[in-house]
Formats: C-alpha cells, structure tokens, sequence
C-alpha cells in the first residue's frame, strides 16, 4: 500500500496551476474592465467565467481529475459579479435604486473592484463553510472515493484546498474593508487621481501577485521535501510503472472480524492501528475470481470460505486498482482459534464502538470502509429506492449486523445508497428539489453519465 503515499508531480502541478488561473482571472477581469469602455465590464465577466467553465468541464473528462474548488468559485464570484452588475444598472437607469457613479458602467468613473471584491468575499465565506457538501465535492467523492482512498494526493488536495479557500477568503476581506474604507473616508468624487486608482485596482493587484508568489513558493518547497521523502512519482516513472492490483480481505465469522492491531501506516510507521491483517499486491491489470479466492485461502488457512465482493476502485492516476472483499467462514470464532496470521477476533458491536468514539486507532482506509458500509446498510433500511423514508418515525435509528451485510442482496459497488443518504425525504423541500432536480438535471445526468 505504500504508492497510496505517494503523488506524481504533475498532480502538485495541476493543483497550483488551479489557483493560478483563478487568481489571473480575476486579475484579467479588473485590468480589462477599467482598460476597455466600462460597460464592456460584465461581458468580460461573463467571457471568463465562461472559460473557467470549460476548464472545470474538461478537468471532469480527464482520468484522474484535480480538485477544482477555487476555479469554481470563481467562476460563481464572476457570474454573481455580472448578474448583480447588470441588475442594479437596470433599476438604476429605471430609476428604482440609485447607485454611485463609480458602481454604474455608464459613467466615469466606474470602478469594478468596489463590487467584484465584496461578491467575492461573500462567495468565498458561503463556500468556506459549505466546502464538501458543494455539488461537485460529492460527486468527486462519488467518483474518485474520499481524501482517505485516494492517499496521499487525496490528503494532499483536502488540506490545501481548505487553505486556499480560507486564504482568499481572508484577502478579499482584507481588500474590501481597505477599499471601502478609502472610498468613504478619503475619495473625493470629482475625479479619480493616481491615488485613487493605485487603491482601487493595482494594491488588489498587488496583493493577488504576491500571493501567488507565496504559493508558487510553498508548492516548490513541498515538492522538494516530497521527493526527498521518495513521495514524488514522476511523469517517467509513472509511465513506466507496471499496474498492480491491491486486494484488501476483510475475513468475516459470526458477527466478528479478523483484526491486527499491529499494522503500521506507511505515512506513521511508529503508530500502530487496527486493520486487516490481510492485504496483498498482484503487478497485474485486473485478477480473475478463483487467484483472488485462492489468495485468501492461503492467507488465512481456511479453503471452504465464502468470497463475496465489496467494492473497488482506480488510484494512482487510474493504473492501480484497490479492490475489497469479504472472506465469511461459517460457523463460530471458537473454530477458528488461529489462522495464517497474527491477529484476533473482535466483536463488530466493539469494532462500531471504537469506530464511532476513538477512530484513530483504526487505519484510515479502514475507517472509510466501514463508513461505506454502514451508510449503504443504515441508509437501506431507513429509506426506500425514491428517498422517502420506509418508517415515519424520525427519531427511528436502525442498527445492522455481520450476519445482515452478509445474508444482503445489496451492491456496495453501486453509489446508490450514498446518493440517497445525501438527498431524501429529510432534506427540507424534498419534493420541490427533487421535481427541480428532474427538469433540470436531466441534461446534467446524462454528460455525468459520459464523463463516468
């Protein structure tokens, strides 16, 4: 399991590059607004949302997408910018809402940076605070699996990501209450002079350039702290590395579990977890059902165990596979007083407890195994195939045992079950989301069907 530590360095690339281009954006924005006639301002809004458009649409199309959180935010600062632009023009020139000059794109002096910052302070705090329930953040989860089966780069994204929100969040902030501040203490509206304009457009341009100096030093100087702790796969080596296929067994009797509590974390070798003791690697492309069966038999000991899958997926830029399965041996543990390895039995109602008070003394792979399990399971039961809930009672709480998952006809591969513990009939106007969803996903369902 030890390449789930690692990243190639054109994922770090691709992650800064994000920024940067978000950052340039809404630099191009401001300098084209003020440089060209000012009513031109929401059309080059518009035209740049517009691009950061398609590149969050081909980042979707790509095999091993990044995380695209700042371009959308700013994609959403530059549509929210034009609309609310146009929108008080409009009733100002219907003389419904008076506006200053310098917030009309009809007269001089009009200066953009007075409404494009605050819009995007206020964006950057609701996505702040809205960051992983975003649409798009679920359906990465969905499709690429959570920061903890992506690995490092996974870890990598989640992290920075939140910093990068909460640094633009910060720096819009500060901008706005500095140029605000200037415009109603300090501006006089009979012309705008270098003063002026240095506070209104360059000192933001200022700000946004030696941010990205900041960046593009802490990305260099955490790449070269990843290579030197052989965490960097490069564009060559990952070229020429062979496909491998990870296997994690989940050995199954009862309602108890095969665990180690001695299996270390390549990311912290000095602290132990609990994990299965039984996972392995196979420098092959996919793997038939009878290698994977005769694997674990020979793991564990025991050759009359029912195999049944769990789930799957793509890692390491799509040349890996990590699969889970689930080894049930019939009978008692007591009739399996040892098997293969080192390990012991554990009651899943302890394991559960564990889970949910002190999980970071389970792995974290397996922590977020066992959350797929239980979601799909609880979720299931709780509500039927359309999201309304099988019992009324809300205050219902179902539990689940070893013995349901494995008597269950579920697919856990299916994201079925996570889509609807997401959106059902808990979640207020239901109906109404769900009628909007109908008519105006459609379009939306099909291109995920395609880029899927």
């Amino acid at each position: 399991m030890q390449d789930l530590g690692k990243i190639t360095s054109q994922q770090l690339y691709t992650f800064w590059k994000n920024l940067s281009f978000g950052l340039l954006t809404v630099v191009a924005v401001l300098v084209l607004s003020v440089l060209l006639p000012f009513y031109f301002s929401t059309i080059i809004a518009l035209f740049a949302s517009a691009y950061l458009y398609t590149v969050l649409y081909n980042n979707k199309l790509k095999r091993n997408p990044s995380c695209m959180i700042i371009p959308y935010a700013i994609f959403i600062c530059l549509i929210t910018f034009s609309f609310v632009s146009i929108v008080i023009n409009i009733l100002n020139i219907w003389n419904i809402l008076w506006i200053p000059p310098e917030l009309n794109f009809f007269q001089y002096p009009y200066i953009p940076s007075l409404l494009l910052c605050p819009i995007c302070f206020i964006v950057m705090v609701i996505i702040h605070f809205r960051e992983g329930k975003l649409n798009m953040c679920i359906s990465c989860k969905l499709k690429n699996g959570d920061p903890t089966e992506r690995g490092k780069i996974g870890a990598l994204m989640a992290h920075e990501s939140e910093l990068q929100i909460r640094n633009l969040m910060i720096i819009f902030g500060v901008i706005t209450t500095i140029i605000w501040t200037y415009y109603l203490k300090f501006y006089i509206n009979t012309d705008v002079n270098n003063r002026d304009w240095y506070v209104f457009m360059w000192l933001t341009i200022i700000v946004f350039v030696l941010d990205e100096v900041y960046f593009i030093a802490r990305y260099f100087n955490l790449y070269l702290d990843m290579k030197e702790n052989n965490e960097i796969i490069t564009q060559e080596e990952l070229r020429d590395m062979t496909s491998a296929t990870y296997i994690r067994y989940y050995v199954v009797c009862d309602d108890y579990v095969f665990i180690s509590n001695k299996v270390t974390d390549p990311r912290a070798p000095l602290k132990p977890m609990i994990d299965t003791p039984f996972f392995t690697k196979r420098s092959v492309n996919g793997i038939t059902i009878p290698e994977v069966t005769n694997i674990i038999r020979r793991m564990t000991g025991v050759r009359d165990g029912d195999l049944r899958f769990f789930f799957g997926r793509k890692i390491i830029g799509g040349r890996h596979s990590l699969l889970r399965y689930f080894y049930y041996l019939d009978g008692k543990p007591e009739d399996y007083p040892e098997l293969n390895a080192e390990g012991s039995w554990m009651s899943f109602d302890e394991l559960k407890r564990i889970y949910s008070f002190t999980p970071d003394k389970l792995a974290k792979i397996y922590v977020s195994d066992i959350t797929r399990l239980a979601t799909i399971m609880l979720t299931y039961k709780i509500f039927d195939d359309k999201g309304f809930r099988k019992n009324k009672l809300k205050s219902y709480r179902p539990t689940f045992s070893l013995k349901e998952v494995r008597n269950s006809n579920l697919d856990f591969q299916d994201d079925k079950w996570i889509k609807i513990s997401l959106f059902n009939s808990d979640t207020p106007f239901y109906r109404v989301k769900k009628w909007m969803k109908g008519i105006f996903g459609s379009g939306a369902n099909k291109k995920s069907q395609q880029w899927n």
